[in-house]
């Protein structure tokens, strides 16, 4: 099936549900599907072929979601632009990907001339709250369209989607997700959640990354989707409470927020069936005030913008498991491998590793993508020995449960050891005191790279670098405790809220070389 068959398979189940609903309204799935007709007439009248790239470069609002349906209809490619990403780096996305019509809100106006500049394959220009200049609005645009679906022949190995990875390292690169990607995504999720009615989903965060794939997902279900501008917690909260919701999906940054928020208490969450989160490691310690705050319903996801959020899952009974049984050291796992997903542990010479052998965790299987576009060197590396490389180090249990230690390239090796920054943070957020944190390897004479921690505390905590590096070093032992701690009021975040190691370490490497 193509990514497309699956939104058209809700709106036959429910045509009269709503689809989506922002605050500019309600469509039901009837009143959706027909606008995505209309938006691939368009598109074709426009002279885009399937196969062209097509970019949308909007906050979380429906109308953009129903564009990128439009796109997939007409058989053109879709690519996502964060809203909350710098103008230079969606510049360069949409440089990069070739796109040659862009959708965007009136948010962004502001930059449409440096597009125009700068991204001269552009064309066509439409604008999908209003008209701007030189670009009509999607209302008028779409006026002298059928409302009857186009024709259009695409195969389950067309690419449906160019999605950009997270840049943690350095310039995004864009995976080529395909039709049947999207449909082993969609299978791995609704095997592994199922609902026993149309789900009601929460998209909160942004809705370009893992909250518009939940979206997917769910539209197959006849999913009614309730699209927030923005995640501020207590919109969330109030939100979950109001609508019934069922399923949405967070960061851990959004969910830390709402446990600290004075108002946790006032509102019912007992609609939720699954609150996944994802996207970054979580604290196991409020791993367990989340569920006694929410309830049952915490889900953990594992995967990568090239093999997309469901390469692991770990289910709300196993949280819950895990804690009654007191083996609560699982709920550092990202749970086990998804039913159409193969994932495993390698070493740097392509061997497949035994149970808790420290590798590379690999993953192989319809889920991932096709390569990097315009980028076969990268795509050769990152698919060596036949297996798709995450860049994550990890290792398997015995019953098959997956632990993610570090990113690759972020170990940090101090007078000879290896160390895994993610160890030390789980240990650094077991401290109420402690908001959020980043640990790297700083430059040192002695140890080459010392341990060093930058740490956000609550609003009104306090606790000094003493008590920090003693609790570390009885946790974990002097070699990974931190040799200093830095207390920042906010640490660097990506647009989806991972905290930037690389941009913390970058403070303490300026003008020094790093050689490992």
């Amino acid at each position: 099936m193509r990514l497309i068959d699956f939104f058209d398979r809700g709106a036959s189940l429910e045509p009269d549900r709503a689809a989506f609903i922002d605050e500019n309204g309600t469509l039901s799935y009837r009143e959706a599907q027909i606008r995505t007709h209309q938006i691939a007439n368009a598109l074709m009248s426009e002279s885009i072929a399937a196969g062209d790239v097509v970019a949308i470069y909007s906050p979380n609002d429906a109308r953009a979601f129903l564009c990128m349906l439009g796109i997939l209809r007409a058989g053109a490619v879709y690519v996502n632009l964060n809203g909350l990403s710098m103008i230079e780096e969606n510049l360069y996305v949409l440089k990069d990907r070739d796109a040659c019509l862009l959708f965007i809100h009136s948010l962004f106006a502001k930059h449409l001339d440096c597009i125009s500049k700068e991204a001269p394959k552009v064309t066509r220009v439409i604008g999908i709250d209003r008209a701007l200049e030189g670009a009509p609005s999607l209302t008028r645009w779409l006026a002298p369209q059928p409302e009857t679906a186009p024709d259009i022949s695409r195969e389950p190995s067309d690419v449906a989607c160019l999605f950009s990875t997270g840049g943690t390292t350095g310039r995004s690169k864009a995976a080529m997700l395909t039709n049947r990607a999207f449909e082993t995504m969609i299978a791995n999720a609704n095997t592994a959640m199922p609902h026993k009615a149309p789900p009601i989903h929460l998209v909160a965060a942004p809705i370009t990354h893992a909250a518009g794939l939940a979206a997917l997902w769910l539209l197959p279900l006849g999913a009614t989707n309730v699209i927030l501008a923005r995640p501020d917690p207590e919109t969330v909260m109030a939100a979950i409470s109001e609508h019934k919701v069922t399923t949405l999906f967070l960061p851990p940054t959004v969910i830390y927020m709402m446990l600290a928020h004075p108002r946790l208490n006032d509102f019912d969450y007992s609609s939720l069936d699954y609150l996944i989160y994802g996207a970054a490691p979580m604290s196991v310690d409020k791993l367990k005030q989340a569920i006694k705050a929410f309830g049952p319903v915490l889900t953990q996801l594992y995967g990568q913008a090239e093999a997309p959020m469901m390469c692991t899952v770990m289910l709300p009974f196993e949280h819950v498991r895990w804690l009654e049984t007191g083996a609560q050291h699982r709920l550092a796992s990202c749970g086990r491998p998804c039913l159409f997903t193969d994932l495993a542990i390698m070493d740097e010479s392509g061997n497949l590793l035994g149970p808790d052998e420290r590798g590379e965790i690999v993953v192989r299987g319809n889920l991932v993508m096709a390569g990097y576009y315009k980028n076969p060197e990268a795509s050769a590396t990152v698919s060596a020995h036949g297996w798709h490389h995450t860049g994550d180090i990890g290792a398997i249990d015995q019953a098959g449960y997956v632990y993610i230690l570090d990113r690759k390239n972020d170990m940090i090796i101090s007078g000879g050891f290896n160390i895994y920054p993610g160890e030390i943070e789980q240990v650094l957020w077991a401290l109420p005191e402690v908001q959020d944190c980043a640990v790297v390897g700083a430059p040192d004479d002695k140890w080459g790279e010392a341990v060093t921690a930058v740490v956000e505390l609550v609003d009104g905590a306090a606790i000094d670098e003493e008590a920090i590096i003693s609790h570390c070093k009885t946790e974990l032992g002097s070699v990974k405790a931190p040799k200093a701690v830095l207390f920042w009021d906010k640490l660097p975040r990506s647009p989806v809220g991972k905290v930037l190691r690389r941009t913390v370490r970058e403070k303490f490497w300026a003008d020094r070389d790093r050689t490992i």
